[in-house]
């Protein structure tokens, strides 16, 4: 009996396969009959290389494959294309059927990795969203603490001016007093001299009151008394001497208003 298998190649730890047609009391490394392909299971893609047609020759006259080979062929569209060719299709239809059937199992195959990356990238997602909050809190954390410094610093540097102002304060209070201390003393002092300077006037005035200044101001006061006297005299006789002059202009008035009103009447008659 004819068994389709795989016979074993390669290193260890790094295998590859051939496919082969051999007799089943056959050793799996022994004679074979025919060599249908390779298949390499470390390769991601293009890890079969098959001879359809003769695999389809010995599956059509009775040989058995194993396990692994009958899920290889499946893979590989054989019984498919054998199923085809039983209805008769022709061979170009069958080539065009098995290429799409590639094509869309190709897709269903491209979509389910496509759900895993989606998977995978949702999970990326989801830590670098984590690690980008715990960035942020960090982030606050650490502005959080630069303000309350800031605070603390502008707090002292203010209490520290507040005190060098009170300092300054009372260090000009204390300039001020002193000064309106100084001022009362002076005063004090000038009170103090103005009693000596007046006795000293007094004194002076004593001594003016001699008998040669006493002397000097008794003239001086008969001089100002006899001054207004004589002025009095004067003036007596200028008003005398003007009398007379009164009267003669008077006359001579009297007699201008006779003669005017003579006139008058000599007009008039």
């Amino acid at each position: 009996m004819v068994k389709l298998r795989l016979q074993r190649h390669g290193r260890k730890k790094k295998p590859y396969y051939h496919i082969v047609a051999a007799d089943s009391r056959a050793p799996r490394d022994g004679r074979i009959i025919e060599d249908l392909g390779r298949f390499n299971p470390l390769k991601a893609t293009d890890q079969v290389v098959l001879n359809e047609e003769r695999a389809m020759y010995w599956i059509g006259t009775g040989a058995i494959p194993s396990d692994t080979v009958r899920n290889i062929l499946k893979r590989e569209g054989i019984f498919y294309r054998m199923h085809l060719k039983r209805w008769g299709k022709s061979d170009e239809e069958i080539n065009q059927t098995i290429s799409e059937w590639k094509a869309q199992k190709a897709g269903a195959n491209g979509e389910a990795k496509s759900k895993s990356e989606q998977r995978k990238a949702d999970i990326e997602a989801e830590e670098a969203r984590i690690r980008k909050e715990e960035e942020e809190k960090a982030k606050e954390k650490a502005a959080k603490a630069k303000a309350d410094a800031e605070a603390k610093k502008k707090a002292d540097e203010e209490a520290k001016a507040a005190e060098e102002a009170a300092a300054a304060k009372k260090k000009d209070e204390k300039v001020e007093a002193e000064a309106a201390e100084a001022e009362t003393e002076e005063k004090t002092e000038e009170k103090a001299e103005e009693p000596k300077a007046e006795a000293k006037e007094e004194a002076e005035e004593a001594k003016a009151e001699e008998p040669g200044a006493k002397e000097e101001a008794a003239e001086k006061t008969e001089a100002k008394e006899e001054a207004p006297a004589e002025e009095v005299k004067e003036e007596k006789k200028e008003a005398e001497a003007e009398a007379p002059k009164e009267e003669e202009a008077k006359a001579e008035a009297s007699e201008e208003k006779s003669e005017t009103e003579e006139t008058e009447e000599k007009k008039e008659k």
